[in-house]
């Protein structure tokens, strides 16, 4: 039964957000929403600039719909689908209101650090008291050991920088056609697979809700993308796949399963201490993805490495907390 629940929700995922998109994409361009490119990037994304942006609504969409209903054939849902929802709409407002500034009001930097970073930690604070009233664990887990350490109240804390540090390494990976839609797809069946493992269905249920949407919007995302997803949906992919990791207490497996987005991330702050304390760029562009097209290699060849690199990184996750 349960794996006929798994089955039908990546199809359900998949669907909403296949058949939604060719009548979401034209709304899109009548109210002229496409995205700028930053003159300062790769001129090869020129061409990109005016492609319909927050297709990111579509995917949130696919991802509610599909979680309640499925979730709802299983069980009924709990605080744990609550929270996951919560913190996935959240970031995705956030995200939302990024893209509007940008693309209505015509402000290409959207939100302004401050505001971005003050909702984002709003959002994870209310997150940590509502788990925590609810007795969620404030322990962190090594993988791979049979060891932990309790934060105890300063676990809130941790939860600040986990859910701004991911949703943020997430939006910073978003950059090139097809690249977080197939590397989110990877590590949110990963994160399926280890809460199934754990037996937190709810959980897995909601990992393969995402799977879906994320590959029904890849048909329209993949190079040459008809759409992109936004900060809208970058952001709260980011902040889903946090939350996963901390209601399944795998918190720092998920610097394994997101390895992309770890490198992405990592890519930018080297450069930026490089330049400040040197002069000196380590990599022609940051985030990483840059670098690679500035070298020489095409789009598609930088966004199927990165899918395989994410592939193994997910791999190598479920060996360490399913095997060893």
């Amino acid at each position: 039964m349960l794996e006929q629940v798994i089955l039908f929700t990546i199809i359900m995922g998949f669907l909403i957000c296949v058949l939604l998109s060719p009548l979401f994409i034209p709304f899109l361009r009548r109210l002229k929403f496409g995205q700028s490119i930053r003159e300062e990037g790769p001129k090869s994304h020129q061409k990109k600039s005016g492609t319909p942006t927050m297709g990111g609504i579509v995917i949130l969409l696919s991802i509610v719909v599909t979680t309640l209903v499925m979730t709802g054939k299983f069980s009924e849902p709990t605080v744990t689908t609550f929270l996951l929802l919560f913190v996935t709409l959240g970031y995705g407002l956030l995200g939302f209101l990024d893209d509007f500034i940008k693309v209505v009001m015509k402000r290409n930097l959207g939100l302004t650090s401050k505001q971005k970073l003050a909702g984002q930690i709003i959002i994870a604070i209310i997150f940590y008291f509502i788990a925590n009233k609810n007795g969620f664990s404030t322990v962190v887990e090594i993988p791979g050991l049979n060891f932990g350490f309790d934060l105890g109240w300063t676990y809130v804390f941790f939860i600040i920088f986990w859910l701004v540090g991911f949703s943020n390494a997430v939006n910073l990976t978003d950059g090139l056609d097809g690249l977080v839609s197939g590397t989110a797809a990877i590590a949110f069946g990963a994160f399926a697979v280890l809460a199934w493992n754990q037996s937190e269905f709810e959980i897995a249920i909601f990992s393969v809700a995402i799977v879906g949407a994320v590959l029904g919007f890849l048909v329209f995302n993949a190079h040459p993308a008809k759409v992109f997803m936004g900060d809208t949906g970058s952001l709260a992919l980011g902040g889903a796949i946090a939350t996963i990791a901390i209601l399944t207490k795998l918190e720092i497996l998920l610097i394994i399963v997101g390895g992309v987005f770890v490198l992405e991330t990592l890519s930018v702050i080297l450069q930026v201490i490089s330049f400040k304390t040197t002069g000196k760029r380590i990599f022609k562009m940051s985030p990483l993805h840059h670098h690679y097209e500035l070298v020489g290699w095409s789009e598609w060849r930088v966004v199927v490495t990165f899918w395989t690199v994410g592939l193994l990184f997910a791999m190598l996750a479920i060996y360490i907390e399913v095997w060893i």
